[in-house]
């Protein structure tokens, strides 16, 4: 089985990946803004995942974010963006 990654598509300003949790009401924030601000994105909801594909994503959250705390924002693999910080968001839209 797979990871289940949905994407949003928007203006493509790099890569930026959220690991959420569908339950997280700062993850439908983060996702609001992220449209508001037609952003494309990818995500997932780490709490649908299961068993060796749920173990495998809080994996990779841990290695950006070791608190494992929702949501995290990854861009382009560099950085991550962790909790809603609508001023780091919105600066991700005026990165060209």
């Amino acid at each position: 089985m797979a990871v289940e990654v949905n994407q949003v598509e928007g203006k493509d300003v790099g890569d930026i990946f959220m690991y959420a949790l569908s339950t997280c009401v700062w993850c439908r924030r983060t996702k609001a803004l992220l449209n508001e601000l037609g952003l494309a994105y990818r995500y997932v909801d780490v709490d649908l995942q299961q068993g060796e594909d749920r173990r495998k994503v809080i994996e990779d959250v841990s290695r950006w974010n070791p608190a494992r705390s929702f949501p995290t924002l990854v861009v382009n693999q560099e950085r991550a963006i962790v909790g809603f910080d609508e001023r780091a968001i919105r600066e991700l839209a005026q990165d060209d």
